[in-house]
């Protein structure tokens, strides 16, 4: 079984798809269209993750989508860390249609300061959030690494999942910096991290698996392949290539498909319950 860890679904209104470089990727994606790139591609099941709409609807669309559709193994939705009310909207969110599949929390923590998550409410939102039972998901800035570092040790019986390696500036050939910033994160046992969405941070018309290398080799050095998941970033990849050309890439850069990376971490991380 091949798990992709990181997909989302959108509409061509999300307010975020209105920068004209993501025209190519500014249209409806469907639970059809999520069908035919996975059947393309020989993967079997998906983790569901919020796509940056910054609304409850959505996450409670995504959890009744994932409840509809076999091949979501699991839901990721949106909740703001800074929410009084966090354990009561994740106690609705199980509520309601699909409510067992919710996996994970993620905020868009990316669009704040850098020391976002070293604040005391959002260090509360993010206990609650391991309190209910469910992994941290971050999707960050490289400059945010160490923060995230400083969460991950104040808050060890938390799981924290990071998003895209940290967003390394990969088109600008920022190795060492990355490097620094990420090894006091994989140096924390409670964080896995996923090899997604390099290629948006890639140059979109020239990459090649080759200028991955660097990062993939660096995150399994540093993780090791039993903290690491593979993740798609479908549709956000399509901006610079397809759906098969990437696991293609992530498979070779691995030497072939592990199993942790390509199933398992997944399956234990996010406790997925697969028929």
């Amino acid at each position: 079984m091949i798990i992709d860890a990181h997909q989302h679904l959108w509409t061509a209104d999300y307010p975020w798809l209105r920068d004209p470089s993501l025209a190519r990727i500014r249209r409806d994606y469907t639970v059809d269209d999520l069908r035919a790139v996975l059947g393309a591609a020989g993967v079997d099941r998906t983790v569901l993750v919020e796509a940056g709409r910054c609304e409850g609807a959505e996450t409670r669309l995504f959890l009744e989508t994932a409840r509809d559709t076999p091949e979501i193994a699991g839901v990721v939705g949106w909740a703001s860390l800074l929410d009084p009310l966090l354990a009561d909207t994740i106690a609705a969110y199980r509520a309601g249609p699909g409510g067992r599949l919710l996996v994970g929390i993620r905020d868009q923590v990316q669009a704040e300061a850098d020391d976002f998550l070293d604040r005391p409410p959002v260090r509360a939102g993010l206990a609650t959030v391991a309190a209910a039972g469910l992994v941290n998901e971050l999707v960050v800035r490289a400059a945010q690494l160490p923060s995230v570092a400083r969460a991950a040790a104040a808050l060890p019986h938390s799981t924290f999942v990071l998003d895209h390696l940290g967003k390394p500036a990969i088109a600008a050939g920022e190795l060492r910096r990355w490097r620094e910033l990420i090894a006091p994160v994989a140096a924390r046992p409670n964080v896995v991290a996923k090899l997604s969405g390099l290629v948006a941070e890639a140059d979109w018309a020239t990459w090649t698996p080759d200028d991955l290398r660097p990062y993939v080799e660096t995150a399994v050095d540093m993780f090791g392949t039993n903290r690491l998941m593979f993740g798609s970033d479908w549709p956000v990849l399509e901006v610079a290539a397809g759906y098969t050309e990437v696991k293609e890439a992530i498979g070779a850069l691995l030497g072939g498909l592990p199993a942790d990376v390509f199933s398992g971490t997944a399956i234990s991380t996010y406790r997925l319950e697969l028929t």
